[in-house]
């Protein structure tokens, strides 16, 4: 599976919502996952199973495919929720 972080311009703020990622799916223990960050004017279907961001860019992400929506890039908690949710969803946890 592939993750992809997208912000809405630069590659910082992705940069750092990737390294997130990658932390909680260490700290969960699921294998398997490929995360990479992208801004969202690059971002297209195919480079993911499934998206990562914001709620203020979400809405400008629905032409990808499946979006996990997050309040805060530096929210940890609120990013291990979301992530759990969807890896729930998807058999992973």
């Amino acid at each position: 599976m592939k993750i992809l972080a997208v912000c809405g311009s630069g590659l910082g703020s992705s940069f750092m919502l990737e390294m997130n990622v990658q932390e909680i799916l260490n700290e969960l223990g699921v294998n398997g996952v490929e995360v990479s960050h992208s801004d969202l004017s690059s971002a297209t279907p195919d480079m993911a199973d499934c998206f990562i961001a914001t709620k203020d860019i979400a809405d400008g992400m629905t032409h990808l495919g499946e979006v996990v929506v997050i309040d805060s890039i530096i929210d940890r908690d609120g990013i291990k929720e979301k992530l759990s949710e969807f890896l729930r969803s998807k058999g992973m946890l």
